[in-house]
């Protein structure tokens, strides 16, 4: 009853009668597994060495691929505004579509009484639980864990000025990723990536000590910009040897109408048109800030398996989102391509087969009522998103028929059946793509008239997953074509 007790007032008595079984229900007997996330931000589906990308050295996170089941199409639904990863972590605390979750980030000083987050409903049922890193929700971090670390508050490090609009071929670049000096992650004297698995160390440490199961959530800033890390990975990957996106443009044509022109933030930080030097340029710090996180995650992981607990510890790891970084004329993750709503999703624990894909589409945010249920929490009917275990089971081979994506009101897309459509609203434009024969959407089919019935049918599904998403946008009337095709 201590848990029903520090619940009191947060949230309905039922809530705290069926929580206080399930922990009541453990306590008899069955053990429990220990859960850790590793929760990256902007780092897209394509930026793991095991994972086909022969440009990037990822070695621990090859390592969790070998030991683990990845899921190879994990998406994003979108976001609100800018700053998609808002919205990605208020959907995955609160399990809720994309404008369901915008109209709770809107009204949580009313809402957050009444809802239990993802961690909350773990420690409800007696997980221990820890926090360190990237919060970015208008929720309050310190009373959602049990321990809390490094919070990090806002969706970046301190913007840094001279990591914008470069490097420019006719002007000096004043910019240096490993330069302590300009702040950014080197604030507190020590790089964050660090910093959270020092955190994540002394969490383990505390954790073996205690009679309950943990639940870890360690949510790294990086690769965010500004991308800093220290030289010598700089130095693993020489510009020489950085290879432009095949999608490379540069400017994206329809760049305003979609919400992505030179003054929106993410698409500030190189200059307009892009220029081949400077995307390489951006792809190497790039990739040297994820090697430098990858070896932060080895750490974690060389604890765990030390740990007396490993044989019972689950580990997840995914982004918020993904990233363009010169991808279609691109540096940004506000648009709905395949690298900027696709993440890497891994799982490691008893229940996942080694070395195994999954190809069916999922959300990142399917990570939390996959825990949920690994420890026998109640995935109450509010949470729409799904529990990957009979995905893992094999009792089902589809998760998700169709996946929807939103930006604002400029874009939305589905995706199903291997065929992207991609519709923007404010031009208005229409847009297909067959992901299996073109992966890096660059062959746009929607003038074929061999694929009139494919939109017809992509736009039905579309249009009938708005209410689902809470999305009240008209598309109809912007494409009031694609309406009479689908009759």
């Amino acid at each position: 009853m201590v848990m029903a007790h520090r619940l009191k007032g947060m949230v309905s008595p039922l809530s705290i009668l069926l929580l206080s079984l399930v922990a009541t229900a453990f306590a008899w007997g069955e053990e429990r597994p220990n859960i850790v996330f590793l929760y990256a931000d902007d780092m897209t589906y394509a930026a793991v060495h095991a994972l086909g990308n022969s440009e990037i050295q990822t070695p621990n996170l090859d390592r969790m691929v070998r030991r683990g089941t990845t899921f190879t199409h994990a998406y994003n639904q979108g976001g609100f505004h800018g700053a998609i990863c808002v919205a990605s972590r208020t959907m995955l605390l609160t399990g809720r579509y994309v404008w369901h979750a915008r109209d709770f980030d809107q009204q949580f000083q009313k809402d957050a009484k009444n809802v239990l987050l993802w961690p909350e409903r773990m420690k409800a049922s007696g997980y221990d639980t820890y926090m360190t890193g990237k919060w970015h929700v208008p929720l309050p971090v310190k009373s959602i864990f049990d321990t809390v670390a490094h919070y990090r508050p806002g969706g970046m490090p301190r913007t840094v000025a001279q990591s914008y609009d470069r490097p420019r071929e006719d002007q000096p670049d004043t910019w240096k990723a490993w330069d302590e000096s300009l702040g950014g992650y080197w604030e507190g004297g020590r790089h964050w990536s660090a910093v959270a698995a020092d955190d994540a160390l002394a969490f383990l440490k505390t954790a073996e000590k205690r009679p309950n199961p943990f639940f870890l959530y360690i949510a790294f800033n990086a690769p965010h910009d500004p991308r800093q890390s220290p030289k010598s990975f700089i130095d693993r990957y020489p510009l020489e040897n950085i290879k432009l996106p095949a999608s490379f443009l540069p400017e994206y044509p329809w760049k305003k109408e979609i919400g992505c022109m030179p003054e929106t933030r993410d698409e500030a930080l190189a200059p307009f048109p892009r220029t081949e030097h400077a995307v390489k340029v951006h792809r190497q710090e790039y990739y040297a800030i994820i090697t430098h996180l990858d070896e932060q995650i080895g750490r974690v992981l060389d604890a765990i398996e030390k740990s007396p607990e490993a044989a019972n510890t689950y580990l997840f790891f995914t982004a918020d989102h993904g990233l363009a970084v010169g991808h279609h004329g691109l540096v940004g993750k506000q648009n709905l391509f395949d690298h900027s709503v696709r993440v890497p999703f891994i799982a490691v624990g008893p229940k996942f087969a080694a070395d195994k894909r999954i190809d069916a589409a999922i959300y990142l945010q399917d990570v939390a009522p996959t825990t949920l249920e690994l420890a026998g929490v109640p995935v109450p009917p509010e949470i729409q998103f799904k529990s990957l275990l009979p995905l893992v089971r094999g009792k089902e081979s589809v998760h998700y028929d169709a996946i929807y994506g939103a930006y604002m009101n400029l874009q939305r897309s589905v995706t199903q059946d291997g065929y992207k459509l991609l519709l923007y609203p404010e031009v208005p434009k229409v847009l297909l793509f067959n992901l299996t024969d073109d992966p890096d959407e660059l062959h746009d089919l929607s003038d074929d008239p061999a694929q009139k019935d494919r939109i017809a049918r992509l736009f039905r599904r579309l249009t009938a997953l708005q209410p689902e998403t809470g999305d009240t946008l008209d598309l109809t009337a912007k494409f009031p074509q694609l309406t009479l095709s689908s009759d």
